[in-house]
């Protein structure tokens, strides 16, 4: 674990299902009815009443995030946040992240969360390279926790080691 921006942001290896913040985001499909990775991670975690609440948002659009309860998760919130499919990098992709952080950040600010934590959305299934979602997404929090001063901590949330190591060595350079 590491810490910026005052402790601020935070980066860390574990389960993003299992860490005490008030909201945690998920890196979900476009459908938000739960998939693989974290996205079915946090579905299984949450309990079906999340699939349930996920079945009346109709959806969200790539780019775009929608909130739901947290049900049997400790976070309060779930903010699902549809990144892009990587497709060679021409495609509108950075921008399309981007918009992920900020609508994710907004939407929790919105509801007065104090704390939440992020996966690295996209870097998955979708394909998106990690270095270069890792910069796009320590520049949108970095970003906003300056817009949005009640956001105190923002958790920045590893599948693996490996995943970390680049999340700090890009934090250390950009964050500090």
């Amino acid at each position: 674990m590491a810490t910026y921006l005052s402790g601020r942001i935070e980066t860390i290896q574990a389960d993003i299902a299992r860490l005490p913040v008030e909201a945690i985001v998920n890196a979900a499909n476009a459908s938000l009815l739960g998939g693989g990775g974290v996205d079915g991670a946090i579905h299984r975690a949450a309990g079906p009443g999340l699939l349930g609440e996920c079945r009346r948002l109709s959806g969200c659009e790539p780019g775009d995030a929608k909130v739901t309860g947290g049900h049997a998760l400790p976070a309060r919130w779930v903010i699902h946040a549809v990144g892009p499919v990587w497709q060679g990098g021409d495609a509108g992709e950075d921008g399309t992240l981007a918009s992920c952080y900020r609508r994710a950040l907004d939407l929790a600010a919105a509801r007065g969360a104090r704390s939440l934590a992020f996966p690295a959305i996209s870097t998955g299934a979708f394909g998106f390279p990690l270095e270069r979602a890792t910069r796009i997404a320590l520049r949108e929090v970095r970003e906003g926790v300056a817009r949005h001063p009640g956001i105190a901590k923002v958790v920045l949330c590893c599948f693996s080691p490996g995943d970390l190591q680049i999340y700090d060595r890009l934090a250390a350079e950009l964050l500090c």
